[in-house]
């Protein structure tokens, strides 16, 4: 583990996957990943992108029982990288809020770096696959991301009957969300919490 100015990195080894994990917080959305499921390569690629947050995903799972392990390990690595990337989180603004369509398909997602982690999701996708991607492990992934991130995570689908797109306005919506969430303002003393603190 490394941390040096709002970027760190992860490493994870048990006996069904093998993940390192990089991330940058002030980057310019650069990335390099490979997870051996070609969609969640793309989906973090567009995080990265939409984040402008750097990120660095080299992972091998155990594919050839199914995507579980790889999906939801992903989930825990970056929720702890990104926990690490925020510290304290003083100066951040905590809070995110982020409408994204996507064609027929709209998301919301509506984030609190506070410390506990929380996952609220009602995505309906339609079709069981994307790819090689079973759909419902995306959800899994979201939600090992916000308890080992420790931020509260609310994800609302408003519109849509397209699997692909549905999950991409809704890793674009996390993206700018987070982004909004760790966007340091000199105005804010500390940490924006009248505890004292972002995890107490």
């Amino acid at each position: 583990m490394k941390n040096n100015l709002r970027q760190s990195t992860f490493t994870r080894s048990t006996k069904e996957t093998q993940i390192e994990v990089g991330l940058k917080l002030d980057g310019a959305g650069n990335s390099e990943i490979t997870t051996g499921i070609g969609f969640l390569d793309h989906m973090l690629t567009t995080f990265s992108r939409h984040s402008l947050f750097d990120l660095k995903v080299i992972c091998k799972g155990d594919l050839e029982v199914d995507g579980h392990h790889t999906v939801e390990d992903l989930g825990i690595c970056l929720g702890k990288v990104f926990n690490q990337c925020v510290g304290e989180g003083k100066g951040i603004k905590r809070y995110g809020s982020v409408f994204i369509p996507m064609d027929e398909a709209l998301v919301h997602v509506a984030l609190d770096i506070c410390g506990r982690g929380y996952l609220a999701s009602d995505l309906k996708l339609p079709q069981a696959r994307v790819g090689e991607l079973e759909s419902y492990l995306m959800v899994e992934f979201f939600r090992a991301f916000a308890f080992n991130a420790g931020i509260t995570l609310h994800i609302r689908q408003l519109a849509g009957d397209n699997t692909h797109h549905i999950l991409e306005a809704s890793f674009k919506a996390w993206a700018h969300a987070l982004k909004q969430a760790v966007t340091v303002d000199l105005g804010i003393d500390g940490t924006l919490s009248t505890k004292g603190g972002l995890d107490l």
